[in-house]
C-alpha cells in the first residue's frame, strides 16, 4: 500500500462550526443586515456555501449590495476565522518527515476552501488538493478521489487511507477509492454503510495509527 494519506478539511482538519458563526456575525456587523437575514445565513449556510447562496440572500432581503461583493466578503471572513490546532499541524507536519505523502478532499467552493487551507498554513504541509468546485463533483464521487491522487503526484491504483468526519463522502467515498479509511466519530452512521477500519475522537489520534503503520 502506498504511503498517502488524503484528509477531509471542515470537521477534520479545521473548525468551520466557530468559524462559521464568526463570519456570518462579522458580515452581519459590517453591513448592518437585520436579524432575520442572520438566522437565514447560519441555517442556509449550515453544511455547505457557495456564491449562488449570496444571490439568494440578496434577493431574500432586497440587499442593496451585489451577490459577488457579499460572498467575497462572506469568503474573507471565514478565512480569517476559521482554525487548525497547532497539535494537527504538528501531526501533519510528523507525517511529511515519515515521508508521507498529504492531500486534502474537500467538498465546497474552490475559492473558499483554498483560502481557508492558506490562513491556516494546512497549504504548506499539504501535497495536493481537490475540492468540489473544481470539477463541480462531490465526495463520495471516485473521481474526486482520482483528481486528488494526480494532483500528489500518486496512483490512486496504489492504495492509501482517507481520514474525514462525513460517513458517506469521506468513509463511503474512501471504500470506493479502494481506500483504507479512518472515521471521526460523531454524525449518525447510516444504514448499510460498511465499517471504517478504524474510528477515532480526533483527528490526532488518527495520525498517531498512520504513524504507527508499520511498512514491508
Amino acid at each position: 500500500m502506498s504511503r498517502l494519506v488524503f484528509f477531509d478539511l471542515d470537521g477534520t482538519l479545521a473548525d468551520r462550526q466557530t468559524a462559521l458563526s464568526d463570519a456570518v456575525t462579522g458580515l452581519c456587523r459590517s453591513r448592518s443586515l437585520p436579524p432575520a437575514a442572520d438566522q437565514w445565513l447560519r441555517t442556509e449556510l449550515a453544511d455547505r456555501a457557495n456564491a449562488a447562496d449570496f444571490a439568494r440572500l440578496r434577493d431574500a432581503f432586497d440587499l442593496e449590495w451585489s451577490a459577488a461583493d457579499l460572498w467575497q466578503e462572506y469568503v474573507d471572513l471565514m478565512a480569517a476565522a476559521v482554525t487548525c490546532r497547532p497539535e494537527v499541524l504538528d501531526g501533519l507536519t510528523r507525517l511529511r518527515d515519515a515521508a508521507w505523502t498529504i492531500g486534502v478532499i474537500t467538498n465546497g467552493a474552490s475559492d473558499i476552501q483554498r483560502a481557508k487551507l492558506v490562513e491556516t498554513g494546512l497549504a504548506d504541509l499539504v501535497d495536493g488538493v481537490a475540492v468540489s468546485g473544481d470539477l463541480e463533483i462531490r465526495k463520495p464521487d471516485r473521481r474526486l478521489f482520482e483528481l486528488g491522487a494526480t494532483r500528489c503526484g500518486v496512483s490512486l491504483a496504489d492504495g492509501g487511507w482517507m481520514v474525514g468526519d462525513n460517513p458517506t463522502g469521506d468513509i463511503g467515498g474512501g471504500h470506493q477509492a479502494g481506500l483504507c479509511t479512518i472515521w471521526l466519530r460523531g454524525r449518525p452512521w447510516p444504514e448499510g454503510l460498511p465499517a471504517a477500519h478504524h474510528v477515532v475522537d480526533d483527528v490526532t489520534d488518527a495520525i498517531t495509527i498512520l504513524l504507527n503503520e508499520t511498512w514491508e
